[in-house]
């Protein structure tokens, strides 16, 4: 029988790992202190309600893509690779540079990935954990073999620093990792995503798309600002990051207990708290750095993953687990086996 010639040869299964982090914060500090002086709340207040001690904030003109292409250039270095080894590069945001073009786009030119396709994702603050599922994909399936995941967000852009319920959480800043098939390595070996959006009113920017354009008459009105339900985001946040944390330890066949390091999303230290708690992973295996950062979105949990890195809070075979939930809502977990 004659072969079909349109019959593909079966390529050989790839695993995906994480080769190398980076990440960028910008250079100024707005304690708690000082935004005693911008609206009404105190150090002792923000702290004991979200553990957040300070924050940083994006200096005038520093630009979403500015602190992705930092990030990007320190997760190359890590993973000793040049700009021109890059297929890829997915940044996932919810302030773009622009809403054309993509701020991946922009990053690509910022670094010089001259061969790298491009786009941005929006899911917030799980934006990064869907952006290296996402990746797995497209590494498993040949489509490419070395994908740049950045999470970046400039939320200073769109915080109401009148509000005193929101203003005190946010900061700026981006994180970034190189994913690339790697031999004998197991790299991600599982990925859980969800989304209810019936919830998306809990937390959201009401306008500025095109449901709700800013125009003359309704710019007064703070449409262009974050406007979040605290109890309820804090009660979802806390149920979907456990549950999917459960469901993606039994997708990869482990137990809690098997974890060396937790890397869960930097919005609350209560929320934090709570996961761990009933996950039954001791506080000292959690990796927490919002204390100084507060919630950056999507760049919180790559920048923490950066750090646990760089710090030696994970070695080469561990499992860790990263765990998130943002606007959308939106929710992911994944358990990486470093």
């Amino acid at each position: 029988m004659t072969p079909n010639p349109r019959t593909r040869t079966p390529l050989p299964k790839r695993t995906v790992s994480i080769i190398g982090t980076g990440s960028h914060l910008p250079e100024r500090v707005l304690t708690n202190a000082e935004l005693e002086k911008l609206v009404d709340t105190t150090d002792e207040w923000i702290t004991t309600r979200t553990g957040i001690k300070e924050r940083r904030i994006a200096a005038d003109g520093e630009t979403t893509s500015d602190m992705a292409a930092n990030a990007a250039r320190a997760a190359m270095e890590d993973a000793g690779i040049s700009a021109d080894e890059i297929d890829l590069i997915i940044l996932a945001t919810i302030t773009p540079d622009f809403f054309m073009p993509s701020t991946a786009c922009v990053v690509q030119t910022k670094i010089g990935a001259t061969r790298a396709a491009c786009f941005d994702i929006s899911a917030a603050c799980s934006g990064f954990l869907y952006a290296i599922e996402i990746a797995q994909q497209f590494i498993t399936s040949h489509t490419f073999n070395t994908i740049l995941v950045i999470g970046a967000d400039k939320l200073s852009s769109i915080v109401n620093w009148k509000d005193r319920n929101t203003c005190v959480l946010f900061g700026d800043g981006a994180g970034a990792a190189i994913l690339r098939h790697r031999a004998h390595g197991h790299g991600v070996i599982a990925t859980r995503m969800g989304s209810n959006g019936g919830l998306a009113d809990l937390l959201q920017v009401p306008g500025g798309g095109s449901a709700c354009p800013i125009t003359a008459a309704n710019v007064g009105q703070d449409l262009q600002f974050i406007r979040m339900e605290g109890r309820e985001t804090f009660k979802h946040a806390v149920t979907n990051m456990v549950d999917s944390a459960r469901k993606v330890l039994d997708d990869a066949g482990l137990q809690s207990s098997d974890l060396a390091c937790v890397i869960p999303h930097q919005a609350n230290l209560r929320i934090i708290s709570a996961v761990a708690e009933r996950l039954e992973v001791p506080l000292d295996r959690v990796m927490v750095n919002l204390d100084r950062y507060g919630n950056t979105s999507a760049a919180a949990v790559a920048i923490a993953l950066d750090e646990a890195n760089r710090t030696g809070r994970m070695k080469v075979g561990d499992y860790v687990l990263l765990v998130v939930f943002g606007g959308g809502m939106t929710w992911a977990s994944s358990v990486i086996q470093w």
